[in-house]
């Protein structure tokens, strides 16, 4: 730290309990009061030094031999000050550091000790030394922090300002530019090889700094002037995500509940609740507004601290509005907001999560870009990138089935959040199923009227092989909701099988009637040959095969279900599911392995069939 040394003259003053004493030989004539510290003085020494001390000591006249005694509780920086003002009026060795020089600044100006009152004056010295000080950053950074003890001065001499401005240049330049610790200090390098820096002899470089180098040292400021440094900052054209990260380090020191799980708190603070409210409002206040520049996981644990403290209403829609605008970058773990009280019903914050939802979709209908619809091969599953649409909708499902246990979840805000999204933002209905499965287990006093209720907030079309298995043995579900599933099952498996029989029908008429293989004019033209087709063709055939296997499969578990619940018989015969796995081996045993047109035929008179029944019974 740099410092200033100031005077000639060795130590003149002791300290006797509350009372300073100037043992020159001669009796003080002059006492002043700062506080409730007694300086006894001379008064030539001052008169000669400040313009306010000698007009203060020329009205106070003496009486009875009594000394004069002055009253100067309004100095910047009290007593402490007062004791270097006054070594240095006696021309006593002082030291002026960055720790001190701000509040001698602001005292050399109250007591106007100017030039004109001797030349190099304690204002002209103290102002000397700021400026060397402002290219240093510790000392910049350390007199900025001293301008708390005397910020009205400081503020009206533009030490503030000045200190808030050399810090700032600094934060913003490249750290790669200079040295860590001390700005524009240069490292010298003897032939030899030995560096040398600041003087010193050391065995290597100090190590390179990462930009985010200032974030601890700028930490320990006080809110008020470390708001109005994060505010120069921005304006001085740095990075936002750069603020950002200083004022996340920023919260995480000074928010002690930021990085707390639980909602529980321990004891009755209000005061320290107070501080910690209003310093969460000011830092909520100066994180920028631009989508993504905050990660959600900081807001998310920012929102939860806010509603812990009992922030403002302001403060907290403005947090949950920044959450929702992009939302889709969220966690699920950070989404489980507990709820805050006593007369709360549910564990989870349902609410707060309807609302977040709500802006994102507010804002995702106002983007004309976003406005779209998923077509079926990207519902079935199709590696497409995920839009942020989807993303949040897998969000809220994961998260509807976290919350679905809770046994005072109401049916009614379940459905609200479940049905908040569009019916194209999610590729597949298995989230949602599952979700609807872990409530009907927890709530199994639900009505029927209930259970399909809440069951229409899937698309049985859009459930996977894997979830359609699941919901058909589900005893859970309603009766309707599991042949629904059977049915739009049934009906792909058969459409798929149609489709394999089609190709393999077009693949078999490119062969020439004497059964050889003939290249076609488009394969002349590419060069290539029918042995690919022929290829092709039996992988098809692989493939129908196994699609009939797996309807072999699925007749079987349906047969497993009739067993367990006979008073479905009528109903599954009706869906054509009477005819026995005898009579199905045996109509595929006279069949010949390359006739498709038979089984094509009667798989499209049974799906079409198929198609009756449901129009008459779902």
């Amino acid at each position: 730290m740099a410092c200033m040394k100031l005077g000639s003259k060795s130590e003149l003053f002791l300290l006797d309990g509350r009372t300073w004493l100037c043992s020159t030989g001669l009796a003080s004539d002059v006492i002043i009061e700062v506080g409730e510290t007694s300086f006894h003085l001379h008064k030539f020494p001052l008169l000669s030094k400040s313009k306010v001390l000698e007009e203060l000591t020329g009205e106070c006249r003496s009486e009875d031999g009594k000394k004069s005694v002055l009253r100067l509780d309004d100095v910047p920086g009290g007593a402490k000050t007062f004791l270097l003002v006054a070594k240095f009026c006696y021309g006593v060795k002082i030291e002026i550091s960055a720790m001190n020089v701000v509040s001698l600044r602001c005292a050399a100006e109250y007591l106007h000790m100017t030039e004109e009152y001797g030349e190099g004056n304690l204002i002209a010295q103290t102002e000397n030394f700021l400026n060397e000080i402002f290219g240093n950053w510790r000392d910049s950074l350390k007199a900025l922090e001293t301008c708390e003890e005397v910020l009205p001065q400081a503020e009206e001499l533009h030490i503030v300002s000045r200190c808030i401005n050399s810090v700032a240049m600094k934060a913003c330049a490249d750290p790669s530019l200079f040295s860590w610790p001390v700005s524009g200090s240069s490292d010298l390098k003897n032939p030899e090889g030995t560096i040398f820096w600041n003087g010193i002899r050391t065995s290597s470089k100090p190590q390179p700094v990462g930009e985010d180098w200032w974030y601890e040292d700028v930490s320990f400021l006080r809110l008020t002037l470390y708001r109005r440094l994060i505010l120069v900052l921005g304006a001085s054209g740095m990075k936002t995500e750069k603020v950002v990260g200083a004022l996340m380090y920023y919260a995480r020191r000074h928010l002690p509940l930021l990085g707390r799980q639980s909602g529980a708190k321990n004891g009755n603070h209000n005061a320290v609740d107070a501080d910690q409210r209003k310093l969460l409002e000011e830092l909520a206040e100066l994180l920028p507004d631009r989508k993504g520049a905050t990660p959600s996981r900081f807001l998310l644990r920012l929102l939860r601290t806010a509603i812990m403290l009992q922030a403002s209403s302001s403060c907290q829609e403005s947090l949950e509005k920044r959450i929702g605008a992009q939302l889709d970058q969220a966690a699920l773990e950070d989404i489980m907001i507990p709820n805050m009280g006593y007369s709360v019903e549910t564990l989870y914050d349902i609410d707060c999560v309807q609302r977040i939802l709500d802006h994102f979709l507010l804002l995702d209908r106002d983007n004309p870009t976003s406005n779209f619809i998923v077509d079926e091969g990207q519902m079935m599953g199709d590696s497409h990138s995920p839009t942020p649409m989807t993303m949040v909708a897998n969000l809220i499902d994961n998260y509807l089935a976290e919350v679905a246990p809770d046994n005072n979840l109401k049916l009614s805000k379940f459905q609200s959040l479940a049905a908040s999204l569009p019916d194209y933002a999610r590729q597949l209905d298995d989230g949602i199923y599952r979700a609807i499965d872990i409530y009907l287990k927890a709530h199994p006093w639900l009505t029927d009227s209930e259970r399909e209720q809440l069951c229409r907030l899937m698309n049985c079309q859009k459930l996977s092989l894997e979830a359609s298995t699941h919901a058909a043995q589900n005893e859970r579900l309603p009766l309707r909701v599991i042949v629904q599933v059977l049915f739009f099952e049934q009906l792909r498996l058969r459409t798929s099988i149609a489709g394999w029989f089609f190709v393999s029908d077009d693949l078999q008429n490119s062969q020439n009637p004497s059964g050889n293989l003939a290249i076609t004019r488009n394969d002349a033209h590419t060069g290539g040959t029918t042995l690919g087709r022929i290829v092709a063709v039996d992988e098809m055939k692989d493939r129908v095969s196994d699609l009939e296997k797996e309807c072999l499969n699925m007749k079987e578990e349906i047969e497993k279900i009739m067993e367990t619940k006979g008073s479905w018989n009528l109903l599954l015969r009706r869906l054509g599911f009477s005819r026995s796995k005898a009579k199905l081996k045996a109509s595929k045993s006279k069949e010949s392995p390359t006739s498709s047109t038979p089984l094509l035929h009667g798989k499209q008179n049974y799906s079409a069939e198929l198609g009756d029944e449901h129009q008459k019974n779902i």
